[in-house]
């Protein structure tokens, strides 16, 4: 049993896997509050559902993309067997958690989205790193830029860390904070090997698709 707080349908607004139509598992609950967070609704509201029944709503769409996010899904327990019911039906499941919670036990099959926290989130002090030995190809890193302070510090994780090695490292601006341009001229100034990007949804639907 799993709390959820939506299922729809839409186009995946991030990662390599933008613009392509996908089914979205919203799980309730997250133990961070980044500052910069548009799903604050999911924090609480939700529905309890077993896994079969989410597997019968995912099926009336037909999809091949699956994504299960939150909230931080990973704070359920049960995710991890949503997870792999998901692959078992087939589909091709992306997760998107905070990067707080450990990632090792996540089905092999599953794409990971592991966010790492800039100290203008607020939630630096919850990264994870261990995560990052976790992590294979396959997987993705994402980093959410609040200003150029926030930039110079990802910036350094990515040098020092050598992120760019283990999996493809995402960069995104926070709207109204830091500017598209600045953040794409940053990257470029700087040859970054990563990969510049916006969130789609919100240029096709002010509010995102899922509310």
């Amino acid at each position: 049993m799993l709390r959820i707080n939506e299922i729809f349908f839409s186009l995946q607004g991030e990662t390599s896997r933008s613009g392509l139509p996908t089914v979205f598992i919203r799980l309730t609950g997250c133990p961070l509050r980044c500052a910069y967070c548009d799903t604050a609704y999911a924090f609480s509201e939700g529905t309890a559902m077993e896994i079969a029944e989410i597997l019968d709503v995912v099926a009336q769409y037909q999809p091949r993309y699956v994504t299960v996010t939150g909230g931080e899904p990973l704070a359920q327990k049960e995710c991890l067997a949503l997870l792999a019911a998901l692959c078992d039906a087939d589909y091709s499941v992306s997760l998107e958690t905070s990067g707080a919670l450990d990632i090792g036990k996540v089905d092999a099959r599953v794409s990971r989205i592991v966010d790492i926290k800039t100290p203008a989130s607020g939630e630096v002090e919850k990264n994870r790193w261990a995560n990052l030995d976790c992590l294979t190809p396959q997987d993705e890193l994402k980093f959410v830029i609040c200003d150029e302070a926030d930039y110079r510090w990802a910036k350094e994780q990515l040098n020092d860390r050598h992120l760019a090695k283990k999996c493809p490292v995402l960069f995104s601006p926070v709207a109204g904070n830091v500017q598209a341009s600045d953040l794409a001229d940053w990257i470029l100034r700087d040859r970054l090997d990563v990969r510049f990007q916006l969130q789609l949804h919100k240029i096709l639907w002010k509010e995102g698709p899922g509310r």
